[in-house]
This record gives C-alpha cells, structure tokens and sequence, in this order.
C-alpha cells in the first residue's frame, strides 16, 4: 500500500471515514489523478501537477482539502473555502461526514481542474 493510502487507513475515525469519501468523490470525478505522499500528508497530481492536499488536523478537528489554484475559483465559492492568511491555498474543512456537500465539492475539483495547468498566482 503506497504511504497516502496508508496515511488514510491509519486515521482514527471520524478522520478515515471523511478521507476515504473525500478519496473516493476524488478520484470518481477526477479518474486520472494520482496520489501522491508529499510533506507527509496525501496530495493529489495530474501530469505531476498538484491538485489537492487532504490532511486530518487531529488538534484542531477537522480534515482539510486545500487547493493551490484556489486564485482561479469561481466567486460564489468563496463561503466555503478557508484561507486562513495562506496566500496561495484556501481549502474545504470538513468535522464531520455530513458536512461534505458533494455537489459543492465536486464543482470545485472540475474548476481546480480546468485551470490545472495555469500558474499558482493569477
């Protein structure tokens, strides 16, 4: 098992369970990305070109999926995604399985991925 997967299957719950769905709506939506074990968390590449990271924050109880090209999102994301004072990556965060809204989630994996081969700044 390559070390993202096992970095997933590891998770205490309620971390595994939103990172296997986050996984599984990931690689259905996306079937060429690659996963990848970079700064010791999962990342996701198509043609060796980032996508996402997922990282469980155990301190601070949630998962996080953060996406480098976020400068590229549609505004009408903009409630969702977290930047936290990063000035490249904004990111989803999930606490639990119910509030992952796939619909959301999924359109922003298809813009990240429309704009995947453009630089990280705008």
């Amino acid at each position: 098992m390559n070390p993202a997967a096992q970095y997933i299957v590891n998770q205490p719950e309620p971390y595994r369970s939103i990172l296997m769905h986050l996984q599984a709506v990931i690689e259905h939506t996306l079937p060429e990305v690659e996963l990848k074990y970079k700064w010791r968390i999962p990342c996701y590449y198509i043609n060796n070109k980032p996508i996402c990271y997922l990282n469980a924050s155990h301190k601070k109880a949630f998962v996080d999926v953060g996406f480098w090209h976020s400068a590229y999102l549609s505004k009408k994301y903009e409630s969702y995604l977290v930047s936290e004072n990063r000035k490249l990556v904004k990111s989803l965060r999930y606490k639990t399985l119910v509030d992952i809204e796939d619909a959301v989630f999924i359109a922003i994996l298809q813009e990240v991925y429309a704009h995947k081969d453009k630089s990280f700044y705008t």
